[in-house]
Formats: C-alpha cells, sequence, structure tokens
C-alpha cells in the first residue's frame, strides 16, 4: 500500500468516522450499591459539530453519567431510581433529539463459582468450555490463570506484575512455545539483527505481543474478550477459533485486569465504577485517578470541571503550567493524578514492559464503541511517523474482524475519531516503549447495551476479536521479513 505523504492525513481523517466513542473518556458519579441497578440510555444527537463543547459542559455541571461521546452524538445513562427523566435532563439540552434505550442488566454478579468448580469449565477444550459463556469476579479470573496454567504446563505461565494500591496481586500471563523460531531474517548492517524502525530486534527470540484488559473498572467485555484470546492461543490447531499457531512466532503477554481494586469495586459495590482506587491524599476527597491519563507521555493536567479536550488545536506541552492555574478536579472520571505513573497498575505495566523483548505489537481492549485506533491521542493535528503502515494494517484488521460476524469498525488515530485526551497508554507504548504497531481497540457495541453487554456477546467477540489479533500479528511478521 504506497500513499503519498500529503495524502495521509486525509486519509486518516477519511477514516476516523464520527459515530463512535471513546470509553476512555466517560464520566461517572459513583452510587454505593448500585450493581443490580437498571435504567435508560438517552442518546443525544447533535446538530452542530461545534454544539458538543456546550453539551460536554452541561452534562458535567449536572453531574450526569455519561458513558460515551462522540462528535455527533453523547450518551447519557439516567439509573431507575431517577423516575422523571425530564427533570434529570436539564432544559438546556432538550433541544437535542434524543433516543432512549433500556438497559438491563442481565450481568449481574452472582458470584456462584469457586476455584472447587473449575473442573466444570473444561479448559483444555476452548470450543467445549462454558468459562467464556459468563462475565467472571476477579478471583475467578485469578482461578483460570492457575488453571490455565495447569493445564497447559509447557506454553502458560503466570506473569507477577506487582500489587495494586488496595494491596491486590496484579497478574497476566505469558503465552509461549519452545523452541525459539528458526528462521532468522537479518539486517546485513546490524551484525545479525533485524530492526523495527530504530530499534534492534534479536533474530533468536521470538517477537513479542502484549494485549491489555479493561484499565477503566466498567468495561467488563474487555477483561472477558483477554481471556478468552488467551484460551485462543493454546487451543488445539483443530479447533474452530484457535490461534495457537500465532506462537511459532510470537510470545504473547496478556494483563486480563490492569486495574483489579477498580474491576473488584464493580462486583461489589458499583458495577459502573470507572477509575481506580487509590487514595489520592490525606484529605481528598474522592478515590481513584483515571489510569488511562497517568502514562507518562504527554501527561497534563485539566483544569477543575474540565473534561475532554474538543477542538483540534494541538496543546503547547512544552511550556510550563502556570503557578496560579487552577486545581484540578479529584472527584472528576478524567482526573489523571498528581503525576505521571502515580498509579501504582500503571507503574507496574510500564516496568513490566521494558522487561519484554522484541515487543512489536501492542492492543489494549476498551469499551464501547467498535474502533480500532492509532496514536495520537494527546494531539489531533499529529500522526505517527509509521502512519502508513499501521493504517494499512489496521484496515485489513478490521476487515478480518467483520469477516467473522459481519461486525463493522472504524479506524483513524484516537484523537481524530474522538478528541485530545493526554497521557494515554496507546501514545506511551508507541512512543516511548517504541512499539510501532500499538492500537487501542473499543469492543462491542455502539450503545445498545453499553457498559452492560450480555454475556451471551462474550464469545462472538473473542472470535472476532482474535480474527483480528491473528491478521495483525501476520502483517507484523511478515512486513519483518521484507525488511
Amino acid at each position: 500500500m504506497a500513499l503519498k505523504s500529503g495524502l495521509l492525513t486525509s486519509i486518516l481523517f477519511l477514516c476516523a468516522r464520527t459515530i463512535l466513542a471513546d470509553s476512555t473518556q466517560q464520566v461517572l458519579t459513583a452510587v454505593p450499591n448500585s450493581l443490580n441497578r437498571t435504567g435508560t440510555l438517552h442518546k443525544l444527537s447533535l446538530k452542530h459539530p461545534q454544539d458538543l463543547d456546550n453539551v460536554v459542559k452541561v452534562a458535567l455541571s449536572h453531574d450526569l453519567d455519561i458513558w460515551r461521546i462522540t462528535p455527533s452524538e453523547v450518551d447519557i445513562y439516567v439509573p431507575s431510581a431517577q423516575t422523571d427523566y425530564e427533570q434529570v435532563i436539564p432544559q438546556s439540552l432538550k433541544w437535542a433529539p434524543r433516543t432512549v434505550t433500556p438497559i438491563y442488566h442481565s450481568n449481574a454478579p452472582t458470584n456462584t463459582l469457586s476455584t472447587s468448580n473449575l473442573s466444570q469449565w473444561n479448559l483444555s477444550s476452548l470450543t467445549n468450555t462454558s468459562y467464556h459463556s459468563a462475565y467472571h469476579p476477579l478471583f475467578e479470573i485469578d482461578s483460570f490463570i492457575s488453571e490455565m496454567v495447569q493445564e497447559f504446563p509447557d506454553e502458560v505461565s503466570v506473569v507477577q506484575l506487582g500489587h495494586s494500591a488496595e494491596g491486590r496481586e496484579m497478574l497476566g500471563l505469558k503465552l509461549a512455545r519452545s523452541p525459539p523460531v528458526q528462521e532468522k531474517h537479518r539486517d546485513k548492517g546490524d551484525k545479525g539483527n533485524i530492526r523495527q524502525g530504530n530499534r534492534a530486534l534479536d533474530p533468536d527470540r521470538k517477537l513479542g505481543f502484549v494485549i491489555t484488559g479493561a484499565q477503566h473498572a466498567r468495561e467488563w467485555i474487555a477483561t472477558a474478550t483477554t481471556l478468552y484470546l488467551a484460551h485462543a492461543l493454546v487451543a488445539n490447531k483443530t479447533e474452530d477459533g484457535s490461534l495457537s499457531h500465532l506462537l511459532d512466532t510470537f510470545d504473547f503477554y496478556i494483563i486480563p485486569a490492569p486495574n483489579p481494586d477498580g474491576y473488584a469495586y464493580t462486583w461489589e459495590t458499583d458495577r459502573f465504577w470507572y477509575k481506580n482506587r487509590q487514595i489520592m491524599g490525606p484529605n481528598a476527597k474522592c478515590v481513584g485517578l483515571d489510569m488511562n491519563r497517568n502514562w507518562g507521555y504527554k501527561w497534563k493536567r485539566v483544569p477543575v470541571g474540565g473534561g475532554p479536550t474538543l477542538d483540534n488545536d494541538d496543546d503547547d506541552f512544552s511550556k510550563k503550567e502556570p503557578k496560579d492555574k487552577e486545581p484540578v478536579d479529584p472527584c472528576s472520571h478524567w482526573y489523571p493524578g498528581h503525576r505521571p505513573f502515580e498509579s501504582p497498575e500503571v507503574n507496574n505495566i510500564g516496568n513490566y514492559m521494558t522487561t519484554i523483548p522484541n515487543l512489536v505489537g501492542f492492543i489494549d481492549l476498551r469499551s464501547y464503541g467498535q474502533m480500532l485506533s492509532l496514536p495520537y491521542s494527546f494531539s489531533c493535528k499529529r500522526v505517527p511517523k509509521d502512519a502508513e503502515d499501521m493504517m494499512e494494517a489496521a484496515l485489513g484488521a478490521v476487515k478480518a474482524l467483520r469477516n467473522v460476524h459481519g461486525t463493522e469498525f472504524s479506524t483513524g488515530t484516537l484523537c481524530q475519531l474522538l478528541y485530545k485526551a493526554p497521557g494515554n497508554v496507546i501514545d506511551w507504548m508507541y512512543k516511548k516503549k517504541g512499539i510501532k504497531y500499538t492500537y487501542a481497540v473499543h469492543l462491542r457495541d455502539t450503545g445498545t447495551y453499553g457498559f452492560s453487554l450480555p454475556a451471551q456477546w462474550i464469545r462472538p467477540v473473542g472470535e472476532e476479536t482474535g480474527n483480528m489479533i491473528a491478521y495483525l500479528a501476520t502483517f507484523i511478521s511478515k512486513q519483518l521479513r521484507r525488511s
């Protein structure tokens, strides 16, 4: 795919369909004991793109629960306890055409299984297991990791990342097959090493690929999909959906629950909790920070009441913030913390990334919106230097995903699809860690169920996402062979 440099930005913008959204930028007011609440999702359609700034400001000032924002739509969730919906939606937003969808928590927590019931999941088979027919609390995810190691000891090992803010152990999976890849693709000018950009890769090691689950606690489908993908990577090659052939070339590192405290909180207290559960100071009014604004590339504070920056003008990150700048609001769901890597969870993952050899692929799974996006998030005018190759891979990947169940995904840079959001994981992974093929993947749906996607969709989402991963991995390995 040969693109003239002058056309690259135009193509990226054309690929950026504006009907989808990034759940990394949502607002949520915590409601204690809200595990089983139901309500309605109000989808406000905007007449003009410039209306978005005003709608977001009004929603924030009224402490509304915004689930999804796009340049053309805003999704606002109203719990059933607030029965007078007309009073909940401010008069200043009544001009916006609105559709209302009931939200039912068909995936409400049950905590019915325990480690003694592992045998009923039958992890020996991807096709026959019942594990991927339900969402699972954190202890069952840890049990899944343990059982995977027992069932596939030659290919699966546990990754111990460190501890969360509340002291939970953060676990991941390494999926690898020995011996290392035999074929060596050498760059003659690099003493036997191959290269990806400015990075030398060791030809005697397999390529590394990292997949992370929900940084934002309520995005259950992201975590569930990582578990399905881990299982598919070691499933017998004769089974439908098996991805085990990828282990001939790649070592995969999967982190299902990057935010274990927040995820546990969604099962125990508030199904729609968003941030981590870190204590932000001795006198802090609220708990937690937005992990996906706490990464150390273009990290930036946001004024009180501030959410996403919705215009396309670049912030000047080279200038120091004025001393008298209004402080950030720790109760905001966009709260980035006092400094980058303040979150122990973010810090643990960042530290672990420095230990993984030959990293060439990174996927951050999220919900909802059906979108495959590449950096940058901090700026809408800048595109990665590798954007041509990254877009070629992305376009092929969404086609591969669509071929499974017909699901449509959009592509583009994250900021172009949405708005500026500094401190994002994909910006750090691409720019600081040097992982060329870095993407954020927003899974199903586009607002019918939102964050309450029924468990019956876990396996279909896993199947189509697996096809996307397989395409990307194959594309990367072929590209390196051509280099």
